[in-house]
């Protein structure tokens, strides 16, 4: 039960689900006759001495400005890995949610100044940023059943609400700057930038710089939230390399052979070589960063006495509804708008199964601020009433921007018909043993479809999927392959899938497959030449077919199957026609296609669909 209630809450509707469950705990707590408990336990004195350096913080400071560093860190780390592998590494990807992004974090500040600005106008920092575990959370559990594609735009566009919502924070709410330390702080940021340019992949010397870092911006008095964001962007992240992978599995074949401590400890090294240090600390950070930083920080800040007439002042406060005006409308507004303004000036485009109604769902639940907001508010104002209030307005924002998100997915499925914001998920055409190429029984009970790139050094032939899923099912399985050449980033695998459907005219397209894979450093068109009269091929007859417009459009009419069926990148695996997600390891097809067999056989109309 243990193990289930961990994993549950390891999940985005898990960790919303404890974050509400921890706010309504400090509220009731810091409202209870033990609430004077709760106000001494965060005022708790905690001096740290290094020499003569001093940390001398209460345990509320060292929550907001340890902890929340290592949330930042975090949220750093995300974002260096969208710019370098993810939403945010083409033109086209970035501009839509940066332009979005921006503009939902400046109208939401016009509209805090406008109704509370006279009152408090320090405190519009409170409304810019977007708590990204929350937002997620929530996704979960109001929008549509699939949206992955949704839930890529909103990530993209909370991580430009982070990083403005931190550069905020530490230019407009840092005071009594000091000049060494700031240098140090400089000084280990470019450190980091050394290490990632002298392609340093152990993760030590990045954490001993990064605690260094951090100790520089809080005896700066600079807040270090904005440090532990630049120093995840300065983490590398690149993608794994086939070469990495295969010098790994090297080293574990030696362990197989001669298990000792010391072959061991070579692969526990060659694994981590072989995953970017980026990775590798996103991985170790990110649970206990949802369960317990953040939960900690809420439980440190969320708790406000409501009695003696505080709830009524905060609700007659502008400071207040500054607060849920500015999160609630103002995002929703901003977002919206300026999701139209980049569309209608060409600056991109909503991502494949995203209308605009799942894009305005989105926009209201990223009014809720929550963790980000209420750190500002902890910092933006001298006057404890103002942060009471506001911290009420951060909590009011909660509810409202998801009861909002919730009402908008639900008009958005019925008026419009999104019922999805994702990629299509069913193979589209289906399996045609006249035209696709088939390896195995016409007849067998399972269908594996690949969608395949030659260059790409991940598809599943380089892995040997396919001979451990015949090992295991036998003549109870089938492995289709289809075409879906990067040509962005593999400029060669176009024309190899031609050579390859060429080679199928003269009944040797297996034999090409297996060759290609088996050099795929080696596919220019003298190269392919080599490998058409290596197979057997007769030379005149392949370069007659490779120049056929009609080849040409066979490979470009699997590429246009892959768009409508949800593939975007390879390998990309259709298990009984509908797409894998996650690892596509043989194993993990295995155990898909196995529990496909148990929930056939235990429901006989399933079968029957089947």
């Amino acid at each position: 039960m243990a193990r289930s209630l961990l994993e549950r809450l390891r999940t985005e509707s898990g960790a919303a689900l404890l974050l509400i469950a921890v706010t309504l705990f400090a509220l009731l707590w810091a409202n209870s006759p033990w609430s004077g408990a709760y106000e001494h336990l965060w005022e708790t004195p905690v001096l740290v001495e290094i020499g003569d350096l001093a940390f001398d913080m209460d345990l509320h400071h060292w929550v907001n400005d340890g902890l929340m560093v290592v949330f930042f860190f975090v949220v750093g780390l995300e974002v260096r890995q969208e710019l370098a592998l993810g939403s945010l590494r083409q033109r086209r990807q970035r501009l839509l949610p940066v332009v979005a992004g921006t503009v939902g974090v400046l109208v939401p500040a016009g509209i805090y100044l406008a109704v509370a600005g006279r009152v408090a106008p320090e405190g519009w920092g409170v409304v810019v940023g977007t708590d990204t575990a929350f937002l997620l959370g929530v996704l979960a559990l109001v929008g549509p059943t699939m949206s992955s594609q949704l839930r890529v735009f909103l990530l993209t566009l909370s991580v430009v609400d982070d990083f403005l919502a931190v550069t905020v924070i530490g230019v407009f709410y840092s005071e009594g700057v000091r000049l060494t330390p700031l240098l140090i702080a400089v000084a280990c940021l470019g450190a980091l930038w050394l290490l990632g340019r002298m392609r340093a992949w152990r993760s030590g010397p990045y954490v001993v710089v990064v605690v260094v870092l951090w100790g520089a911006t809080v005896q700066a008095g600079i807040h270090p939230s904005i440090a532990g964001m630049l120093a995840g962007l300065l983490v590398p992240a690149v993608a794994t390399r086939r070469d990495d992978v295969v010098a790994a599995k090297g080293l574990f074949r030696a362990y197989w052979q001669s298990p000792d401590a010391s072959m061991a400890r070579d692969v526990r090294l060659g694994l981590a070589r072989s995953i970017s240090v980026n990775q590798r600390l996103h991985e170790v950070l990110r649970s206990p960063v949802s369960l317990v930083v953040v939960p900690v920080f809420v439980l440190a800040n969320a708790g406000i006495d409501l009695r003696g007439g505080a709830l009524g002042a905060a609700l007659a406060s502008s400071v207040t509804w500054g607060v849920v005006a500015g999160l609630v409308v103002g995002k929703l507004v901003g977002i919206g708008a300026g999701t139209w303004i980049a569309l209608r000036l060409r600056l991109g485009t909503l991502p494949d199964g995203v209308g605009p109604g799942s894009v305005l769902g989105g926009a209201a639940l990223s009014g809720i601020g929550f963790t980000v907001s209420l750190l500002v508010a902890g910092l933006a104002f001298d006057d404890p009433a103002h942060t009471q209030a506001a911290t009420i307005g951060v909590l009011i924002s909660l509810v409202l921007a998801s009861l909002l998100g919730w009402a908008l997915f639900s008009l958005a499925r019925v008026r419009w018909g999104e019922t999805s914001a994702d990629l299509p998920v069913q193979l589209d055409p289906p399996v045609d043993t006249h035209r696709d190429h088939v390896r195995g029984d016409d007849d067998a009970a399972h269908t594996v479809v690949e969608y395949l790139d030659f260059e790409c050094p991940f598809c599943a032939r380089a892995t040997g999927m396919w001979k451990d899923l015949h090992e295991h099912f036998g003549d109870r399985v089938r492995y289709v392959v289809r075409h879906l050449p990067l040509d962005d980033v593999h400029p060669h695998a176009r024309l190899a899938a031609v050579a390859a459907e060429a080679a199928h005219r003269q009944g040797r397209f297996w034999e090409m497959h297996d060759r290609l894979f088996a050099h795929q450093s080696h596919l220019t068109a003298d190269d392919l030449r080599e490998h058409a009269a290596a197979v057997g091929l007769d030379l005149d007859r392949f370069d007659a077919d490779v120049a056929d417009e009609a080849l040409h459009a066979r490979v470009e009419a699997d590429v246009d199957s892959a768009r409508a069926s949800g593939a975007r990148g390879t390998p990309t695996f259709f298990l009984d026609g509908h797409r894998h997600r996650g690892p596509h390891d043989a194993g993990t097809l295995i155990a898909a296609l196995e529990a496909s067999e148990r929930a056939a056989a235990a429901d006989p109309a399933r079968r029957r669909r089947s």
